[in-house]
């Protein structure tokens, strides 16, 4: 499968980042939260109105606006295993 965005993953789908393709500062600032290559991270559940989404971030629950996850690219583990 072809890599995506963040935004795109279904809740409980655990998926690898690939890259952060934004501004300097945002991605300092979602680098900041623990989010790097190679990270795993898993959507929990989103607010009632769909915006933000909770994620699981090594042991961390991270809030992430649907426009910052747009600028991050991941892609399944199943993917990555056979890599």
């Amino acid at each position: 499968m072809e890599n995506y965005t963040l935004d795109k993953v279904q809740l409980s789908e655990c998926v690898i980042i690939k890259s952060i393709e934004c501004e300097k500062e945002l991605a300092d600032r979602i680098i900041n939260l623990g989010l790097v290559k190679n990270s795993v991270v898993k959507p929990l559940f989103k607010s009632p109105f769909g915006d933000p989404t909770a994620f699981l971030v090594k042991n961390t629950i991270v809030a992430l606006r649907n426009k910052d996850c747009k600028n991050i690219i991941v892609s399944p583990i199943s993917d990555n295993m056979e890599e």
